[in-house]
């Protein structure tokens, strides 16, 4: 009889966004799973702090530094990453920004930067990484999208529009790639409480309204999200192609 497993022990992970969040969690529980790890930011200062909690859990890591906003950037990150680990086994599409304005106020250079790091380059980076999964005949590609993406909110229409355009790229590329024992899945949490979400979510008067539509009352941790990346990276997924998994507390069953 199969049982489910969750034991990543040797499979090699790339983690976008790795400095701080959601990814710096998600990196460090791979690792604590078994993962090798190939992590990049901006934050270099970030990353070594990371990679230093990786390397304390016994695991080995290589810190690339790269702007996303930047394609070129992106694809040689993700190539370097491809050949430092010998292959990527699990692919964690983590990075990301927002810009909160009104509609009126958006500019266009926040809506393209918005969209470069949110859509553009997990395309970019999945299309360096899925040749050898391809070639192997397994992968697994996580896109860390947002409720953001399934409902509208007020001042974060670039924000909205690349997380929305993330689970319909999840979709598609699930599609094209299930035939090559790649699952490609997202995720969609709300509010998590990480620097970010502190920042555009800490101020009484955004926060308390927010909470109040949440029937859980409350918003998310780091390792709540970490848990569905550790469920997704796992055998236990196999049969997951294209889903989005909602952690948010209740808030999209209204």
């Amino acid at each position: 009889m199969d049982y489910p497993s969750f034991d990543l022990t040797g499979k090699r992970a790339l983690v976008t966004g790795a400095s701080k969040g959601i990814g710096l969690h998600a990196a460090l529980s791979l690792a604590h799973a078994g993962c090798d790890l190939a992590v990049t930011g901006r934050d270099e200062e970030g990353l070594a702090q990371v990679a230093a909690g990786i390397r304390d859990l016994g695991r080995p890591v290589h810190v690339l530094t790269a702007d996303l906003a930047d394609t070129a950037a992106a694809v040689g990150m993700a190539r370097e990453a491809e050949r430092l680990l010998d292959g990527v086994d699990i692919l964690v599409n983590n990075a990301g920004l927002s810009y909160p304005e009104s509609a009126l106020e958006t500019t266009e250079t926040h809506w393209d930067t918005t969209l470069d790091v949110n859509l553009k380059a997990p395309l970019f980076i999945s299309q360096q990484i899925a040749p050898g999964m391809i070639r192997r005949g397994a992968g697994k590609i996580i896109m860390i999208c947002s409720n953001a993406g399934l409902v509208g909110l007020a001042d974060h229409a670039a924000y909205c529009a690349s997380k929305g355009g993330m689970i319909q790229l999840t979709k598609v590329l699930a599609i094209e790639w299930a035939r090559h024992g790649i699952n490609v899945n997202a995720i969609a949490p709300t509010v998590i409480l990480t620097p970010m979400g502190q920042q555009v979510w800490g101020a009484p008067e955004k926060r308390d309204p927010m909470i109040a539509k949440i029937p859980a009352g409350r918003f998310g941790m780091p390792v709540e999200v970490s848990g569905a990346i550790l469920f997704l990276a796992s055998d236990a997924s196999s049969l997951m192609h294209g889903e989005t998994m909602v952690v948010d507390g209740g808030y999209t069953a209204q």
